[in-house]
Parts: C-alpha cells; sequence; structure tokens
C-alpha cells in the first residue's frame, strides 16, 4: 500500500516536473535557484515625531526605541527596511535607516541621522549578525518579535507596523 502511494506521488512530481518545463516552450523551467541579490536602498524623509512607534526592548534597558512607521517597507530582495530611533535618558537620539535580512537573521546600517535632519550615507555598509546581547538587544527584540516571524519578513509592510502598534506579532502569547 506504501509503495503504491510513493509510486503515484513520484508520479505527479514527475507529470507536474513535466507540464511546468512544456507551459512556455521559449522559456524552460529553470530548476536552479538563483542567487540573492540585494535591492538599491532609497534614503526616506528624516524621522517625525507623529510617525514613531516605540517597542519594547527590556527591563535593563535605559533607552527609548522607535521606528518611523511611515519608513516600513519590503523590497523584492525580502529585506526589511526601516528608520530607527534610539532616544537616550539624557535626551540625545541616535538616528539610523537599517535593513534586516529574515532568511539570514543579519542587519545593515544605510545612513545615519544628521542633527540637522540629513542623512549621512553608511560608506560602507556590512550585513552583520542579529546578536541576542544583554546590551544593545533592540535588533535581536525586532527581528523575533515584529519583523521575523520563525524565518520569514512579514508578508507586507502593513503588517510589520500593525504588529509595532500591537507590541507583538499575530499569534505571539
Amino acid at each position: 500500500m506504501i509503495r503504491h502511494h510513493l509510486l503515484v506521488l513520484g508520479f505527479l512530481v514527475s507529470a507536474f516536473m513535466v507540464d511546468a518545463a512544456l507551459a512556455d516552450p521559449e522559456k524552460p523551467y529553470d530548476f536552479e535557484e538563483k542567487p540573492w541579490q540585494e535591492a538599491a536602498t532609497q534614503i526616506p524623509e528624516f524621522p517625525v515625531e507623529r510617525n514613531l512607534i516605540e517597542f519594547y526592548v527590556g527591563p535593563t534597558e535605559h533607552n527609548r526605541f522607535f521606528v518611523d512607521g511611515s519608513t516600513v517597507s519590503i523590497g523584492t530582495d525580502d529585506i526589511v527596511r526601516y528608520v530607527l530611533v534610539v532616544k537616550t535618558a539624557g535626551g540625545a537620539s541616535n538616528i539610523s535607516l537599517e535593513g534586516m535580512r529574515c532568511d539570514t537573521l543579519e542587519f545593515k546600517l544605510f545612513a545615519l541621522g544628521r542633527s540637522n535632519g540629513t542623512w549621512s550615507k553608511v560608506a560602507n555598509p556590512l550585513w552583520r549578525p542579529i546578536e541576542n546581547k544583554l546590551v544593545n538587544q533592540h535588533h535581536a527584540v525586532l527581528s523575533r518579535d515584529f519583523f521575523c516571524p520563525p524565518g520569514n519578513a512579514p508578508r507586507d509592510a502593513a503588517e510589520a507596523r500593525a504588529a509595532l502598534r500591537r507590541g507583538k506579532r499575530p499569534g505571539m502569547p
């Protein structure tokens, strides 16, 4: 009985592959996975207070963390791009345009905000691993709780913004 089911399954998979290859004879089906390619990052408008969505990082963190909801986007490369605003206990604000790769759990800084409301592009932006450290764990919180539900980016920017506003993504306790 099991052998029969395996034969039927094998036949169906083979039929699907032949059907896919014959669907468009001018364009043969490509079974090889294309290498990932990063899309260009556009510098957004500088963040304004009314667009900031605060998220909780943890009880040991003295800074306050915000994402500018108007800047959250998910590119064709599956990178979640956003503007992060960190307000220190002393009153300073650190602003950065960042990207997060959910498939590799990495982040990248694309630009830093200046106090005069302009951006400074990072000269050689590199992907860095997201680490769940005791200090500066905001990237781990963003990936785990909002932007990278088990290994996947949100379906769209609206879903990511909604998760931030709720304080968690759907299905989390």
